[in-house]
């Protein structure tokens, strides 16, 4: 079993920066995929970056560039570094993680058991 805490929401003006970290306790040896995804009022939940155990990472189309999603393994914490905030980033960000190496091909909601709480992000 694994939990994730994450932190560092808050409002910014657009063109900021804003840095989220993911807290991971429990199993977080058996994770092979960690993301974050995002969801904006009245729409869909997003995947917006991921990362796997080996280090490879992807990118939403509409992220690539500014985001830049990383991992510390000895802290056992994931970030995302968001620059160039637009107001269309404004959404609830979740951490979530897996077991499963299913993220290599894609960053879909369904590929992944574990979930934080979110933390929200108002780019104005």
């Amino acid at each position: 079993h694994v939990q994730l805490v994450e932190s560092g929401g808050g409002s910014v003006q657009a063109g900021g920066s804003l840095r989220l970290s993911c807290d991971e306790s429990g199993d977080t040896y058996m994770i092979n995929c960690v993301a974050w995804f995002r969801q904006a009022p009245g729409k869909e939940r997003e995947g917006v970056a991921v990362v796997t155990s080996d280090g490879r990472t992807n990118y939403a189309d509409s992220v690539k560039g500014r985001f830049t999603v990383s991992k510390d393994n000895a802290k056992n914490t994931l970030y995302l570094q968001m620059n160039s905030l637009k107001p269309e980033d404004t959404a609830i960000y979740y951490c979530a993680a897996d077991f499963r190496w299913a993220c290599v091909s894609g960053i879909r909601e369904a590929d992944f058991s574990y979930w934080g709480q979110g933390t929200q992000v108002t780019v104005s």
